[in-house]
């Protein structure tokens, strides 16, 4: 694997669960960490949802990793920012030699 060009910064977002004033709950995003990754585009596809044509754009990208258990280690709860562009976290394994990044499989839409 040749060294990755983490030159797009990702700010890594957890959801919250806070009250809505109306006895329920509803999930903010709250930020955890900035990293630094490498986004590399995986593929495209439009979709008709009834009578809209939706698109689907999936990535994947590369961040250095962190130990198991730490608030900056991305999981597929998580997901990322940066500027306006929103990645879902879909799945997350350790990638490199001695597992020195992590490769996280993400979804890039307006997700709440």
């Amino acid at each position: 694997m040749a060294n990755p060009v983490m030159n797009t910064e990702l700010v890594l977002e957890a959801p919250r669960q806070i009250a809505d004033g109306g006895g329920g709950f509803r999930t903010v995003w709250a930020p955890i960490g900035t990293l630094w990754g490498e986004v590399i585009p995986s593929s495209a596809r439009e979709t008709a949802v009834g009578a809209r044509a939706s698109s689907e754009v999936t990535h994947k990208i590369l961040v250095r990793s962190a130990p198991e258990g730490s608030p900056r280690r991305p999981s597929s709860d998580c997901r990322f920012r940066s500027g306006g562009r929103v990645f879902a976290i879909r799945g997350v394994a350790p990638t490199g030699l001695r597992e020195q990044y992590l490769t996280c499989w993400t979804e890039e839409g307006l997700f709440a």
